[in-house]
């Protein structure tokens, strides 16, 4: 039976096969965290949208480090790699490059990706390899008993911080953009409906496509998110990016300043006209990382959304075009005859 391709080159899942469910991304192994993890909605959303991309479950993969989130290949029904700290983005790097017909996604934590791991992402990022990254931040260490972590907020109490952290932390939002990633978005567990539209749209995209997750960790950083999370805050605090719409919350709205950078100020105070309104697709990355500071200081007013969506050559593309333009003009190599075109020497 021939297969048939999506536009990425994908294999897609033949019609006589029937569509797959979510029963067909579940794996045998019993699924091991702590109670009240927010890995298990992460995990339950990702099984229940896998299915309608319609791309084979063999020609999907993920590939983690270390850390309570890299468990996660092993609850999924396709190839996975458990791989080594901080290292998932360069070994799906290699995957994805060679593998064009893969969809590759890096499952990390916010210590896997940011510290050990921190010269990966960004050059995975920069690159634009195709690889979706979900980037799980809980703000704290959570595999090794509840140490701080590049996100961890100033004066965070932890047991390797008993008298508050001193570091500043890193925003990965801001990160990304900074390393010109082509697709940026943060959502939060809890909220399914959001993170499976933005899990759709990384999906979609070509290119590395980063989604930050806010991920509730119960046992070292309980309630860390519970102003996104009630019902009394979210609505006036979640500032929704939606392309093409106006930047507000229930009660707050962002505009430009005086000085050129972005505010967010009273709803009621402005006038419509004066709003910021979302352009996911624009090329120059300064203001979506202008909005990517709004959260500063934390959770007075967050972004929630995609905060860059746009279209650039991936790495693989470019080296390929490159492979066939050299094969075009100079035939295909000998790897023989390259490994002994210098000084040699046989050692008996």
């Amino acid at each position: 039976m021939s297969e048939s391709l999506n536009g990425k080159g994908l294999r897609l899942v033949p019609k006589a096969d029937g569509k797959q469910t979510l029963k067909d991304f579940k794996s045998d192994q019993e699924v091991r965290w702590c109670p009240g993890c927010g890995d298990y909605a992460i995990l339950a959303a990702v099984q229940s949208f896998l299915p309608e991309l319609g791309i084979r479950r063999e020609n999907i993969v993920f590939v983690s480090g270390i850390g309570c989130s890299s468990r996660f290949p092993y609850y999924m029904n396709t190839y996975g790699i458990h791989s080594i700290h901080g290292r998932a983005p360069a070994i799906a790097t290699g995957l994805a490059a060679s593998r064009p017909d893969l969809s590759v996604w890096v499952v990390t934590g916010d210590g896997d990706a940011l510290s050990i791991g921190g010269n990966h992402l960004i050059h995975a990022l920069r690159r634009n390899i195709n690889l979706k990254i979900l980037l799980f931040n809980n703000r704290i260490y959570g595999l090794t008993k509840g140490q701080y972590s590049p996100t961890s907020e100033i004066g965070k109490i932890t047991k390797s911080t008993p008298m508050g952290s001193v570091d500043r932390p890193f925003n990965p939002i801001s990160l990304a953009i900074g390393a010109e990633a082509s697709f940026v978005a943060r959502t939060i567990d809890s909220d399914r409906k959001h993170l499976q539209s933005v899990l759709r749209a990384a999906a979609e995209h070509r290119g590395t496509a980063l989604v930050e997750i806010y991920q509730n960790c119960p046992i070292f950083n309980d309630n860390a998110f519970d102003r996104l999370k009630e019902p009394g805050t979210r609505d006036d605090i979640t500032l929704r990016l939606e392309h093409g719409e106006p930047i507000v919350s229930a009660t707050k709205a962002v505009r430009r300043a005086a000085n050129g950078s972005l505010e967010v100020v009273d709803r009621a105070s402005v006038p419509e006209e004066e709003i910021l309104v979302h352009d996911v697709r624009n090329p120059d990355p300064s203001v979506a990382f202008a909005l990517s500071r709004l959260d500063e200081p934390a959770f007075q007013h967050v972004p929630i959304g995609i905060f860059r969506s746009v279209d650039r050559p991936s790495y693989e593309d470019l080296m390929n075009e490159q492979i066939e333009r050299a094969i075009a003009e100079q035939g295909r190599g000998d790897l023989r005859e390259l490994l002994l075109s210098g000084d040699t020497w046989r050692v008996n």
